[in-house]
């Protein structure tokens, strides 16, 4: 196994890239996504459909740094954690 603080050097470490949620619901979901998407791309004039692809562009992009900013805080919660529990460790000896 590769040093995990190699990976982050070289900017192989990309763990957005490995995500698949496990939720049984989440393949479903995207299907319902992509046949709403065929759906309106029928019904809307170009200009309108454009106008629904930029609004989920930016909802996407919102979601995104939400997301960034959840694992950001998670991360950080984690690390306060584990530097509590290796201090709790010090004075239990």
């Amino acid at each position: 196994m590769k040093s995990v603080l190699e990976a982050l050097f070289y900017g192989n470490l990309r763990p957005e890239e490995n995500i698949l949620p496990q939720n049984p619901e989440y393949r479903n979901i995207n299907n319902s996504i992509s046949d709403a998407m065929c759906f309106w791309k029928e019904k809307l004039s170009p200009d309108d459909f454009n106008q629904l692809e930029k609004l989920l562009d930016l909802r996407g992009q919102s979601e995104s740094m939400y997301a960034t900013a959840s694992f950001v805080h998670g991360f950080q919660l984690g690390t306060l954690i584990m530097m509590e529990v290796c201090a709790a460790k010090e004075e239990l000896f």
